[in-house]
């Protein structure tokens, strides 16, 4: 056995090789978007010669200059290659839930109701919290 699942449970070993397939993949996705925006196989939303005049902005006036999605419009926009890197964020910032969710049937297997009902609120402040419905800052 390997160091890890001598000292770990069942479900946290799932658990971690979910975590490391998900982060090798959002990583993956993010070298991926970086070649196609830096050798420009897809077009910018904005020009990269035109990058340096909005660098100094501050991030409204960025927003008002340049069109700038805001919040999830940038799906939308996925045509544009400087926009194409959120598809490695989104990965990366959703494999959590995707490895709760892979927990449920495990825990409901063996009827451990209290960590089904954690994952479960565990999803549901992370989908709240990525939707914006609660905001925060101003």
């Amino acid at each position: 056995m390997n160091g890890i699942s001598e000292h770990a449970s069942g479900e946290q070993v799932v658990y971690a090789r979910w975590l490391d397939a998900g982060t090798k993949i959002g990583f993956l996705a993010l070298v991926v978007t970086f070649f196609v925006h830096v050798f420009e196989l897809v077009p910018p939303g904005i020009a990269h010669e035109h990058l340096p005049r909005y660098w100094h902005l501050p991030v409204e006036e960025f927003i008002a200059l340049t069109g700038a999605p805001q919040g999830w419009a940038w799906v939308a926009r996925l045509g544009e290659a400087d926009l194409l890197n959120f598809i490695g964020i989104a990965i990366l910032a959703g494999v959590t839930v995707v490895c709760y969710a892979r927990l449920i049937p495990l825990f409901a297997r063996a009827r451990a109701r209290v960590f089904v009902a954690i994952c479960v609120a565990e999803i549901a402040v992370l989908l709240i919290a990525a939707s914006g419905i609660v905001g925060g800052g101003h």
